[in-house]
């Protein structure tokens, strides 16, 4: 291939060259951190929340009358529910994975109250873990003497109250790395609370960037509140039909009061990843956006030199040049110039991760992404230029003896 006269010819043009490398690199910044985001996103949105997500059913009560006790109007609704059939567990809590109600308190493993985690709290009824569907892998379930309603169970109040506690398997190995969470003091307030359990997931109810999203623990306080979440738990067929009638049996027993977010817990994840979807979808169009608008100048300018070129092509056919040197030589030409753009690319790519690292919380931008999106664009480049490079091919040797 004669790289020389190629170089020679590209220097002739070196502001379009040098505009269409730079599209190049800057089209492999832009796709190499999108990419990222796409990924970190989609995985994120298949985290498992570790309780029975297919089984759930969900609504919110809420009482419009003040007065009575609202722990006896959930234990009389409880003991309803769960005479509906096909119930096998129910629960009032006060905070479910994806329902953006978090309560976070710092976890600390000493007196003083150093090294603090935020984790969040979760308060439930008893057989809160057998109705979410929680897998306890160590310990065991609170006892009922554990439980303590207290007149505001969601303020410090109770937090300094409680004995014990279940924590995810997450928290338990940042709190005590490497060792045995169950019977270790923690606190969460100004008393220790012991460790009874330990559960093998359960997500927060609002996902942050980056690490710390099963960092999560139950305590017995009962919820005693008058807006309240009953979850039912029934097999996935009748679920529908459970949902329709639990809220009958609500309305039955206290028309007094507001019924909302009656849905699966399926549907209480896609509501809560409705806007990560859509912003997606915007994150995909604007790469294969820019992608094409790459491959189209790309070709848009392999076909006006093929134009230009056309004598000195029908002048190298003449003097025994083939079909498939012109097209060899054309994607040669092509694929210097996006390599040029994309050994830039590949910089820019690293530094513009730095900038969304500092500013935005994007995770740092692993090395392989770097040859996948490179290749990924070499070969568009080959393919955008293939249509003018078989054009220019078959420019018969006859067009070097014409005369404009």
């Amino acid at each position: 291939m004669p790289r020389v006269p190629m170089l020679a010819s590209l220097t002739r043009h070196k502001l379009t060259v040098l505009l269409l490398a730079l599209q190049v690199a800057l089209t492999c910044a832009i796709v190499c951190n999108v990419a990222l985001m796409i990924a970190g996103r989609a995985a994120q949105m298949r985290t498992p929340s570790g309780v029975a997500e297919g089984e759930l059913v969900m609504l919110d009560s809420a009482s419009l009358n003040d007065g009575g006790n609202p722990l006896a109007r959930h234990a009389t609704d409880l003991a309803a529910l769960r005479g509906i059939p096909g119930v096998t567990a129910v629960a009032a809590v006060d905070a479910l994975p994806f329902n953006r109600n978090n309560w976070s308190n710092g976890i600390a493993t000493a007196p003083d109250g150093s090294a603090r985690l935020a984790a969040t709290a979760f308060n439930g009824t008893p057989g809160e873990l057998q109705a979410l569907g929680l897998h306890l892998v160590a310990g065991r379930d609170f006892r009922p003497d554990e439980y303590i309603p207290m007149d505001s169970a969601h303020d410090w109040d109770g937090i300094n109250h409680v004995s014990a506690t279940i924590v995810t398997r997450a928290l338990a190995a940042r709190l005590f790395p490497g060792q045995d969470p169950l019977g270790k003091l923690v606190y969460p307030g100004d008393n220790p609370v012991r460790i009874v359990g330990v559960i093998d997931h359960l997500l927060r109810p609002m996902l942050e960037t980056g690490d710390g999203n099963e960092d999560a623990m139950l305590f017995p306080m009962l919820p005693d509140d008058s807006n309240v979440t009953y979850v039912l738990r029934t097999p996935p067929s009748q679920r529908e039909r459970v949902l329709k009638q639990a809220a009958v049996v609500l309305d039955g027993l206290d028309a007094d009061r507001i019924l909302r977010h009656a849905q699966t817990f399926e549907q209480l994840r896609s509501d809560y990843f409705r806007r990560d979807r859509t912003m997606l979808g915007l994150l995909l169009a604007a790469a294969a956006g820019l992608l094409l608008v790459t491959a189209v100048g790309i070709a848009g300018l392999a076909s006006f030199w093929v134009q230009q070129r056309r004598r000195a092509i029908g002048i190298r056919r003449a003097v025994g040049a083939t079909r498939r040197d012109i097209l060899r030589y054309f994607q040669a030409e092509n694929a210097l110039i996006v390599g040029g753009g994309l050994v830039g690319g590949v910089l820019l790519a690293l530094g513009l991760n730095l900038l969304l690292m500092r500013h935005y919380e994007l995770p740092h931008l692993p090395l392989a992404y770097l040859p996948i999106t490179a290749l990924a664009l070499w070969l568009l480049g080959q393919l955008a230029v293939l249509g003018p490079a078989l054009r220019a091919a078959a420019v018969p040797p006859v067009v070097a003896t014409r005369t404009d």
